[in-house]
């Protein structure tokens, strides 16, 4: 109907999760996991016969595919507990969620949109790092700002210790990109303000990431801009799992 020239069987293979010659297989995989997580036979069996983000994360556990993309229906954590559960081993963890939002000057990345609702210092600087790496990807090199009501230090809100402190802990690491705050954002992507407020700042121009101290204002801003702003949104991108899932939100 699309037009597209790939077929299944061919191409790709379609997982009937209600008569799939894998379903045993694939339930005492998930259950050889988590069985000592609470998840008893029964319950293992039931999750594989009805839940399509748990026989995803399953095949990529076993090698059997390559990334799982799941999301559009449902809550987003209740899709990450079953990614964490299954993929989540040695460096792989789940750091946050990069949202790219394209507008008509350029994209403009935001996080964490999803994965921590109160991130601690540490997971901030985790943050700034992943969302270097993954702005690299798309060919564009990192200005990142940590967005907060403060300005340079003015005020001295729980949030904006939280900014001052990942600003602390990046500091101390030999890091290659441009990173800096905490500021409002405003000052992040306009370089006057940005120079009226303190000369000499870090960045070298406009934001292109803004990294916020809650994922309650990093989902509103990437919201208004997708809805107010005309913004198209790419991922969200799980960072921290090595691309083996991604969660989407029912809107994309």
């Amino acid at each position: 109907r699309a037009g597209l020239a790939i077929r299944p069987g061919r191409d790709f293979e379609l997982v009937n999760p209600e008569n799939d010659p894998r379903y045993r297989d694939y339930w005492e995989t998930y259950h050889g996991v988590m069985a000592r997580r609470g998840v008893t036979p029964d319950l293992a069996r039931t999750i594989v016969r009805t839940n399509t983000t748990a026989i995803g994360a399953i095949m990529v556990h076993r090698g059997e595919a390559d990334s799982l993309i799941c999301g559009t229906l449902g809550q987003y954590h209740w899709h990450l507990g079953y990614v964490s559960q299954l993929l989540q081993q040695g460096s792989l963890a789940p750091v946050a969620a990069l949202s790219m939002v394209i507008l008509a000057d350029g994209p403009l990345f935001i996080a964490d949109t999803q994965v921590n609702a109160r991130p601690s210092p540490e997971q901030i600087a985790e943050t700034v790092k992943g969302c270097a790496r993954h702005i690299r990807r798309f060919g564009i090199e990192p200005e990142i700002a940590l967005c907060s009501l403060s300005q340079f230090g003015n005020l001295d809100t729980e949030g904006a210790q939280r900014m001052r402190a990942a600003l602390a802990i990046l500091n101390a690491q030999d890091l290659d990109f441009s990173y800096d705050g905490e500021m409002q954002i405003d000052a992040a992507l306009d370089v006057g303000i940005r120079e009226r407020l303190l000369p000499g700042a870090r960045l070298r121009g406009p934001a292109n990431a803004l990294v916020f101290s809650t994922a309650d204002e990093a989902s509103a801003v990437r919201n208004v801009l997708k809805m107010k702003a005309g913004g198209l949104e790419v991922g969200p991108i799980l960072m921290g799992m090595g691309n083996r899932a991604h969660i989407v939100t029912p809107s994309i």
